[in-house]
């Protein structure tokens, strides 16, 4: 299995605009959760198969 990683500065650029505003709830790390998403798709993980944050 590969290690976690995350996307860059350049393709968080990219996706940011479609990530909601934050209304006054701190947000969490996007970078994170979608680093996370890919990590789980990329190597056929079901969701409780993923890693701890």
């Amino acid at each position: 299995m590969s290690e976690l990683w995350l996307l860059s500065e350049a393709q968080m650029r990219r996706i940011e605009p479609y990530f909601p505003l934050s209304h006054g709830i701190p947000r969490v790390d996007d970078r994170r959760i979608v680093s996370g998403i890919i990590f789980v798709i990329r190597n056929g993980l079901r969701w409780r198969d993923a890693p701890v944050g």
